[in-house]
């Protein structure tokens, strides 16, 4: 299914949980608090916006941010909260568009370079990025470590949250590093059951020495990688990762 389809205006107007899960305070902070650093007093650069959930408090800390977003939906439910002149942004997938300026930091976050379904785009992602930086300017990724050893021997899948109205369940395809997230969401029906709302996510995993391989063939370096935006240890046994890749090179 195309992205563009996929996050539509339904999609758009959930993904916004104010104080909560994703914008959560004790999220959000450390992640903005890093970013600033990283950019210094230069600009960033967002590849999939989205809804300005990172873009936005970083703008307010100081740092000038520009977005690229593919969804129209997405774009119109920043434009709720924040003008085309505080955060400009271009509609385009982020593995191609481009956008005017060049930027000291450039960042994808909680996942989002797996929404591209081939490691040819994956790598096209990287060179976008590189394109938009300055020398030795910083391309940052959030992504979560593939859980393969979750998958019991002849299981396809695993249900990877289970909350009172929620669960995940992520089916993989390991011959193309494929997973589909299967959102179950619960809703209380007035005869006291409950109706399920099944709303799907594709996804193309990838390994961290994989993604050292991208930037390498970028132009970029690994300069650092942590558990968590607040600098955990990163150890075999995390679940995610961000990742920290300068701009040494011009192969892009």
């Amino acid at each position: 299914m195309r992205q563009d389809l996929l996050w539509d205006a339904d999609a758009a107007r959930r993904y916004d949980t104010p104080g909560e899960g994703m914008f959560a305070p004790e999220v959000l902070g450390p992640t903005v608090d890093r970013l600033a650093a990283l950019a210094g007093a230069g600009a960033a650069l967002e590849l999939a916006i989205g809804t300005g959930r990172v873009a936005i408090p970083l703008a307010n800390a100081g740092v000038p941010v520009t977005g690229i977003e593919l969804s129209p939906a997405m774009i119109d439910q920043l434009r709720t909260k924040v003008g085309e002149a505080e955060i400009p942004v271009i509609a385009g997938d982020m593995a191609t568009a481009t956008a005017p300026g060049r930027f000291t930091l450039a960042y994808l976050v909680f996942n989002t370079i797996s929404n591209l379904l081939t490691q040819a785009e994956q790598v096209a992602c990287f060179r976008n990025a590189a394109r938009h930086l300055e020398p030795g300017g910083r391309f940052v990724i959030e992504l979560w470590v593939p859980q393969l050893r979750e998958l019991a021997p002849g299981l396809g899948g695993v249900a990877t949250v289970t909350e009172p109205g929620y669960i995940l369940v992520d089916t993989y395809d390991p011959l193309r590093q494929h997973v589909v997230s299967h959102h179950f969401r619960f809703d209380e029906r007035v005869d006291g059951g409950r109706e399920a709302k099944v709303y799907r996510t594709p996804h193309r995993y990838i390994w961290p020495a994989e993604l050292d391989l991208m930037a390498q063939l970028a132009g970029f370096e690994l300069e650092s990688r942590h558990a968590d935006w607040s600098g955990a240890e990163f150890t075999a046994e995390s679940g995610s990762h961000v990742s920290v890749y300068r701009l040494v090179g011009t192969n892009v």
